[in-house]
């Protein structure tokens, strides 16, 4: 089949998707130059669209795979040419669809945003310049603040916690603070319980709060007596509330990035990983129920070193010109 009757028979496949399944002119155009490009790869090698094989379908995905396109753009072209075999099939022009079982590549799993140690503890540590550093939110924000940081903990961990462990009829602790033994226990993904330490400046921000805290309680009658974090009402912290305190918090220090719990939880697992190298302590730490999830912060510990060596080593210069 030669270039033109290749054009053809692309061409009545997309005037049935105008005609029949009522397809913008856009989509139809977007499906014609994914088409347009399927033709030039069978031409190039040397097959006929109407019986390019699975195995060849399979190469030009990954020649185009080699050209850069991302995942997502050649998720969309095998699509296109799933769709016009498909309509050659229902012709009866074909026994098999050459696309079916063809997959794209993986896409690459963004990496999580972490914080500079410097800008993490800047964070956790300084009050919010715009408030009273005295008043009992802001102190119930610092000990937030301290403890996402200093354990990693998920929102919904951090503000599920108790002051002290708790069974009662009806009502068991889901996680909770032991202030004797310098650590955290809480309910994770999976109803796992993991118990986590807390370093010192967490501790001394949580000891600060517990006093706050009581007046907090004092002041509401109907106040949450169990939970560890407050609202000024004194009910129970919910997730949304931290986020947007932890948001404001960061916008009034001035730093750029925005700002959410999570990026407490990964600015920990990094320099923790950083420090020890130790995969299996910061994936048990973090509550993974896999190592691989844990392993994508080797891939920003590798990023680190490979700036400090961009920055550092004499050999690592580009060369710019002659």
């Amino acid at each position: 089949m030669s270039a033109d009757a290749n054009q053809a028979e692309i061409d009545r496949y997309l005037d049935s998707l105008q005609s029949q399944r009522m397809l913008s002119p856009h989509t139809v155009s977007n499906y014609g130059r994914d088409l347009a490009e399927l033709s030039e790869l069978a031409q190039a090698a040397g097959a006929e669209l109407d019986a390019v094989s699975h195995f060849q379908i399979r190469k030009f995905a990954a020649q185009l795979h080699a050209r850069g396109l991302n995942a997502r753009s050649i998720a969309r072209k095998l699509s296109a040419w799933r769709g016009f075999y498909n309509w050659l099939s229902e012709q009866g022009r074909l026994k098999s669809n050459p696309v079916d079982g063809v997959k794209a590549p993986k896409k690459a799993r963004p990496l999580p945003k972490a914080l500079a140690a410097d800008d993490a503890v800047h964070l956790v540590s300084q009050a919010n310049p715009l408030k009273d550093a005295a008043a009992p939110a802001q102190l119930c924000n610092r000990a937030m603040f301290e403890l996402l940081y200093s354990s990693g903990l998920r929102v919904s961990e951090l503000v599920g916690l108790d002051v002290q462990y708790r069974q009662e009829a009806g009502y068991v602790s889901a996680g909770w603070i032991d202030m004797d033994s310098n650590e955290v226990t809480v309910t994770g993904k999976g109803n796992k319980m993991r118990s986590v330490p807390v370093g010192k400046p967490a501790m001394e921000a949580l000891r600060t709060w517990l006093t706050a805290r009581e007046t907090v309680v004092a002041g509401h009658a109907g106040a949450e007596r169990h939970a560890l974090f407050l609202s000024e009402r004194g009910a129970r912290m919910s997730p949304r509330v931290a986020q947007l305190r932890l948001k404001a918090h960061g916008q009034a220090l001035g730093l750029a990035t925005n700002v959410h719990p999570h990026v407490l939880r990964h600015s920990f697992a990094s320099h923790v990983l950083q420090g020890s190298g130790d995969l299996r302590a910061v994936q048990e730490m973090l509550g993974h129920a896999s190592i691989s999830a844990t392993q994508v912060y080797t891939s920003l510990d590798f990023q680190r070193l490979a700036q400090v060596y961009d920055a550092a080593h004499p050999r690592a210069k580009k060369v710019t010109g002659k």
